[in-house]
């Protein structure tokens, strides 16, 4: 704790610092929990993407055969041409969101080709969708991530750091200050104590003078 004045005007900035801590701290821990419940609920529909993603994955499965047999023809078959996405704000995070993918599917011969090609085409097409839509969940991810790793850390600055050191800063002025008022009360009785002596010390010498 740096070093403090034992004065009666740093007493009240100590106080006003500590009902300012207590005050934020509060919506601090709020918007901690509103961050850490996002997380989960990204994370829910990440899952839910990879799941989905995992089942078009399984439905190439009967072409798998096939698709071996027509390597070149897979290649480039299928491209992601753009990513829409919007924007939303989470707990005063700006993050990114799926709208939908635009892909570009490569011209087929339909008399040179076989015709599952079409529908693999179209399972390709959507993997690649899911896949961008997984992407973006996870930058949703990593954004709100790091600003719950940074509200966490003030939160535990005001509850470890700020706050216990305003509470010992007053306690410590307030004992000085108390210190300092008993020390005056004494003074002022010690010199009570002494006019009244005085007094009778200065009757006593006029006395004798008159004598």
């Amino acid at each position: 704790m740096a070093k403090i004045k034992l004065t009666k005007t740093e007493l009240k900035a100590q106080t006003d610092a500590l009902k300012r801590f207590q005050r934020f701290l509060p919506m601090l821990q709020l918007k901690k929990q509103q961050l850490q419940s996002e997380i989960a609920g990204i994370g829910a529909k990440a899952e839910e993407t990879a799941r989905r993603e995992a089942a078009e994955r399984a439905s190439l499965a009967s072409w798998t055969g096939l698709l071996a047999t027509e390597p070149s023809l897979l290649d480039s078959l299928v491209g992601v041409k753009a990513v829409k996405t919007g924007q939303a704000n989470i707990a005063g995070v700006a993050i990114p969101t799926f709208e939908a993918v635009e892909t570009e599917t490569r011209e087929i011969d339909a008399w040179a080709t076989p015709a599952w090609v079409d529908d693999a085409a179209a399972a390709i097409a959507r993997i690649l969708t899911l896949q961008c839509e997984r992407k973006i969940y996870d930058e949703q991810r990593r954004l709100v991530t790091l600003e719950l790793q940074t509200t966490s850390q003030r939160v535990n600055l005001f509850e470890k750091v700020k706050i216990p050191e305003c509470k010992e800063a007053i306690r410590v002025i307030k004992i000085a200050l108390g210190d300092e008022q008993t020390a005056a009360v004494t003074r002022g009785k010690i010199a009570k104590s002494r006019v009244p002596e005085e007094t009778a010390q200065a009757t006593g010498a006029t006395a004798q003078e008159v004598a």
